[in-house]
């Protein structure tokens, strides 16, 4: 089996790259060359017939909406739901996130009805079933590991985060470092957890190679999971998650070398004046590879809203290079998010990456904004829905009150300042002048 990084090399453009070059409006050559320089990655599972979704240097900004069961709460048909009101809202990728149930039903349910990427995070699956099976948490092993991401891939998994850079070197920083927060990442602390209890490597870093041997068969993108991503502001930038960068870096070179398309992961909880500076350090310990961001969440202190905050700093983030932004929900810290939450997680997070684009000069990304402001201009409300990024909440808000004057909004209403710049108030004084 080819992978989309080897056919690239070969010089061979792939209808997947035929596919995402139309849709980022450039040429397939340029998204070619992209691609065999590992800049760019294409997520698109060899077993799947969707088109792929291209990540990486000067194209939009992606954005991906997690779902996922857990042990309390395990309703396949509600994922699905969640699946569905993502894509309506505009997301680019989903992940599977599940903890609990049975978690490959779900997969399978969610891939079933995917049209978009999926990603997972097969350290989860293990877990959830040792647990289940009234194991300890320290008893996988690397051999489940190997077996659990194989299986992904051959369900048609798009990309998996997998967190290679937990290591004994890093847990030992991370020990010398301290943290207020300590290990905010599931997958992470499982990984530095079972380090320490074994006093052994962390068996995906060991035996990286296996593991590059599954993602090539499937062109499954490995995205290296950021395990010591900083889970609050006192934690951002520290030696645990910038010896972690490095180590990923050092990783996606070798995935690379071996025909592997490889993203890296990053922050997390971050204050707003350290956002550039760790797009642009990753950028630079990991060879230019795409940057997916959770956020970054630029205050600690609003649950309920923390889709305003990782809105925040993901527009800052895409502005200064990031490739690809995971959604945060107003749920984050508190719950599982609801329906609800998930439109308003991939509406805030679409903001962020579409204001980005705008800051790092995306090719066309203020042709929509331009073309808002004429349909403002000409008072078309219906061409102001159409182009709204939630027409639907647009629409409805207006609803809410009725103007006396239907050309015009209860905000300004007769003092409508469109409107009275639209007039004609010359034509009108002659007209009346006339009349006289």
């Amino acid at each position: 089996m080819t992978t989309q990084l080897l056919a690239a090399r070969r010089g061979e453009i792939t209808p997947a790259m035929e596919q995402c070059a139309a849709r980022e409006k450039i040429s397939p050559e340029i998204l070619r060359q992209r691609i065999a320089a590992g800049t760019v990655v294409i997520t698109k599972n060899n077993r799947r017939s969707i088109a792929g979704l291209a990540v990486g240097e000067r194209l939009t900004t992606k954005v991906n909406a997690n779902i996922g069961s857990s042990r309390d709460d395990a309703d396949m048909q509600n994922e699905i739901d969640k699946l569905k009101v993502a894509i309506h809202a505009g997301a680019d990728a989903v992940m599977d996130l599940s903890t609990g149930g049975d978690i490959p039903a779900i997969r399978a349910a969610i891939l079933a009805d995917c049209p978009i990427p999926l990603g997972t995070v097969p350290i989860y699956q293990v877990a959830a079933e040792n647990v289940a099976a009234g194991l300890h948490l320290m008893d996988m092993t690397g051999d489940q590991l190997l077996t659990a991401i194989d299986h992904h891939g051959r369900d048609g998994v798009d990309f998996i985060t997998i967190h290679c850079g937990i290591t004994r070197e890093s847990v030992n920083r991370h020990k010398g470092q301290g943290r207020l927060l300590d290990i905010v990442s599931r997958g992470g602390s499982l990984h530095a957890k079972w380090i320490e209890y074994h006093g052994k490597e962390n068996p995906l870093y060991e035996r990286y190679d296996e593991l590059l041997d599954i993602a090539r068969e499937y062109d499954m993108t490995l995205s290296l999971g950021d395990g010591y991503r900083p889970g609050c502001l006192a934690d951002a930038t520290d030696r645990a998650q910038v010896q972690e960068t490095i180590i990923l870096g050092e990783l996606a070179k070798r995935a690379r070398d071996a025909g592997v398309q490889v993203m890296i992961e990053g922050p997390g909880h971050m204050p707003l004046d350290q956002i550039v500076a760790n797009m642009k350090l990753q950028k630079r310990l990991c060879d230019n590879a795409p940057f997916y961001v959770l956020g970054p969440l630029v205050t600690d202190v609003a649950p309920g809203y923390d889709h305003i905050t990782s809105a925040i700093g993901g527009t800052v983030a895409a502005g200064a290079g990031a490739d690809f932004l995971c959604y945060v929900t107003p749920a984050e810290h508190l719950r599982l998010p609801t329906l609800q939450d998930v439109h308003e997680g991939v509406i805030a997070t679409r903001i962020a990456a579409h204001a980005g684009d705008i800051a790092k000069g995306i090719p066309g990304a203020r042709d929509w904004d331009d073309n808002m402001a004429r349909a403002r201009k000409r008072l078309d409300w219906n061409e102001q829905y159409r182009l709204a990024i939630d027409p639907e909440r647009a629409r409805a808000r207006r609803a809410e009150t009725n103007p006396s004057d239907d050309s015009v909004c209860t905000m300004c209403a007769a003092l409508c300042s469109i409107k009275t710049g639209n007039d004609d108030y010359a034509a009108l004084a002659a007209g009346e002048k006339k009349g006289s």
